[in-house]
């Protein structure tokens, strides 16, 4: 079988505009109590919210996951593999990383309550660590719900995904009328679910070659984006802004949909010019590192931000022009140069967890077939534990105000084990599940 390597390309290209975005959006002011406080650029500096239209492509991550999850549950399920164990093995890929983060974040925001740090400084920590896993939880569900949109996509082709869209729609609305439905929370499945599900149509090669499709699809997703932040009531920000009374990702807004759409089209248009270019090894040599750091990346990214806080504000030695002036900007690329030092200086300390992550990634074996009922219902409620836990957090951080709660770190552990736990008698499946 032969890699796509533009897949690989997309997911390294997301991770790389997300942790980008997250740092160039950070802003950290210190008063003159000594206290460093975190101000909401796209609050204060209004213009700034343009800048994720740039940064939001997390739609393109569903869209290649898609494509990953697509080939990988139908080899599994032709080798006579069922739905529990793939599920359980995709859920592993995720939730092993995202443990060893806890595990080591957890403690060290303990020990500073012990210490006696100030409790406002330990919950902007908290928020800081915990600020991208919103997108865990989500991607679980959705990865999850796999072998039931990949029927669908099979049976009904796109109309499948069309409804998808049209649910969402109705979610939204329902949301609009009643803040904080749970059937406007059903959002943030549906939405993402739609750039998964043209990730089905991208590799058994329905989409690539319908470019008037797609092309139209690009330009009404466009079109329909531009309507709604210029006459609706959506914010042209793609990521949540405390000012602002409705927000696209929380849940995912039609403007969000639209954004999905367009993005997802041209990501397709651009596929086959990508996959030439990709062919050329020098270009090859440094996208495929991404993939095997991605995870890490991703949860680790901001831990660099805390670093560079500690040592250049706490110190009274970082420059602190006004946030948002032409002298914070001109400041900027040093601030993005001194963290990405401080970041691959991380990932070079990390590489002990990474490896011990691949030993008891073996051990658990993600790739043996659950059939007992009370392993599928075990697995099922450890899942559902964690996609809980993970939810708090990214709502409300690690540590809210001093310390992260006891039952959502009890919640996250147990929810967890009860993934991990290998399953008894297991049969590992002839088709291994891909990483995506």
């Amino acid at each position: 079988m032969d890699r796509v390597r533009y897949v690989d390309f997309l997911r390294g290209a997301a991770i790389v505009m997300v942790v980008l975005g997250h740092w160039v959006i950070t802003a950290l002011v210190r008063h003159p109590d000594g206290t460093i406080a975190a101000p909401e650029l796209l609050a204060t500096v209004e213009w700034t919210q343009w800048l994720t239209l740039l940064f939001q492509i997390m739609p393109v991550f569903f869209l290649a996951g898609g494509h990953v999850a697509a080939g990988s549950w139908r080899r599994h399920r032709e080798g006579g593999g069922g739905a529990a164990g793939w599920v359980r093995a995709r859920a592993v890929r995720l939730l092993l990383p995202t443990a060893a983060y806890v595990g080591i974040a957890v403690p060290c925001l303990a020990a500073g309550r012990t210490a006696g740090a100030d409790p406002g400084l330990l919950g902007m920590v908290g928020w800081a660590l915990a600020m991208q896993f919103w997108f865990l939880p989500v991607y679980l569900v959705v990865s999850a719900l796999t072998p039931w949109l990949y029927a669908a996509y099979r049976r009904w082709g796109l109309a499948s995904t069309a409804a998808l869209a049209g649910l969402s729609l109705v979610a939204d609305l329902v949301d609009l009328a009643d803040r904080g439905s749970p059937v406007g929370a059903a959002g943030y499945v549906l939405v993402w679910a739609v750039a998964y599900q043209l990730g089905f149509g991208w590799e058994d090669g329905r989409l690539p070659g319908r470019r008037p499709l797609l092309w139209a699809v690009a330009g009404g997703g466009a079109a329909a984006f531009a309507g709604l932040v210029a006459f609706g009531p959506y914010p042209v920000s793609l990521i949540r802004v405390s000012t602002e009374e409705l927000s696209n990702t929380d849940p995912p807004s039609p403007a969000m949909l639209a954004w999905v759409l367009a993005q997802c089209a041209l990501c397709l248009l651009a596929a086959p010019a990508m996959e030439r270019a990709l062919r050329a090894e020098w270009l090859w040599r440094l996208v495929r590192p991404l993939g095997r750091v991605s995870m890490t990346l991703y949860l680790w990214h901001m831990v660099p931000v805390l670093a560079a806080a500690a040592a250049f504000y706490l110190t009274d030695l970082a420059p602190e022009p006004v946030v948002g002036s032409g002298a914070w900007w001109a400041w900027r690329p040093v601030w993005i140069a001194v963290l990405t030092l401080f970041l691959l200086g991380l990932l070079v300390a990390l590489r002990p967890v990474e490896r011990g992550l691949l030993r008891v990634g073996g051990a658990v074996r993600p790739q043996a077939e659950v059939r007992q009922p009370y392993s599928v219902l075990a697995g099922l409620a450890g899942l559902a534990a964690a996609v809980w836990t993970l939810t708090v957090w990214a709502g409300e951080g690690l540590a809210r105000t001093d310390a992260p709660a006891g039952w959502t770190v009890a919640g996250f552990a147990a929810g967890t084990a009860l993934v991990l736990l290998p399953p008894p008698r297991a049969v590992v499946a002839p088709e291994a599940s891909e990483a995506g």
